[in-house]
């Protein structure tokens, strides 16, 4: 287990210029926006306007803090998302155009080249504790809640807000709030086998 403290996270502009990245982490490390194989990153958004486009990029998005954001991608009708709902995925190569509900959001953004990588992200509510594991591949938990406890027999770590804790292959954990719940986010990256 890896942890990467919130303090340390990159913070990048946006490919188009209208705002700023926090890059949590990418593949490979300090990879540029036309060459990373994934990226996992944090975005405040201020102003309704065009996403920015990546080609032959699969992404999620979800909304971490805020009242929403309406999300209208070419062909489809406008998506609206919230703290509630479920990861959206679309293509980074079509048009996507965004407006706010009221006021800025900060949403977590997951990308991995189409063909290399793939990615599931998923909102975890945790009560009590949990147990987490995978046989493959890398998995990032980002808390979003103060005291996150993740660890395995031997070690604990605290992970605090946009604290996250990187595994790069096969783990067994558990995870637990410190007092009351916590909120986190599980994000499992699977190479293709080709």
């Amino acid at each position: 287990m890896r942890v990467l403290r919130a303090g340390q996270h990159r913070r990048m502009p946006w490919k188009n210029g209208g705002g700023e990245t926090t890059e949590i982490i990418a593949s490979p490390e300090g990879a540029g926006l036309d060459v990373f194989d994934w990226r996992i990153s944090m975005a405040r958004v201020a102003t309704d306007g065009p996403f920015s486009r990546f080609a032959g990029v699969d992404r999620t998005l979800c909304v971490i803090e805020g009242e929403g954001i309406s999300l209208e991608v070419t062909g489809d009708r406008a998506v609206l998302l919230t703290q509630a709902s479920p990861p959206f995925s679309f293509a980074g190569d079509v048009e996507v155009r965004s407006r706010l509900v009221q006021g800025p959001i900060t949403d977590l953004n997951v990308m991995t080249r189409r063909g290399l990588w793939s990615h599931n992200v998923t909102r975890l509510s945790i009560e009590t504790d949990r147990h987490i594991k995978r046989a493959s591949g890398v998995t990032l938990l980002l808390s979003r809640s103060h005291g996150l406890m993740c660890g395995g027999k031997d070690s604990r770590e605290m992970l605090d807000v946009d604290d996250a804790a990187l595994f790069e292959s096969a783990f067994d954990i558990r995870v637990g709030p410190n007092m009351g719940a916590a909120i986190a986010f599980l994000v499992e990256l699977t190479p293709k086998l080709g």
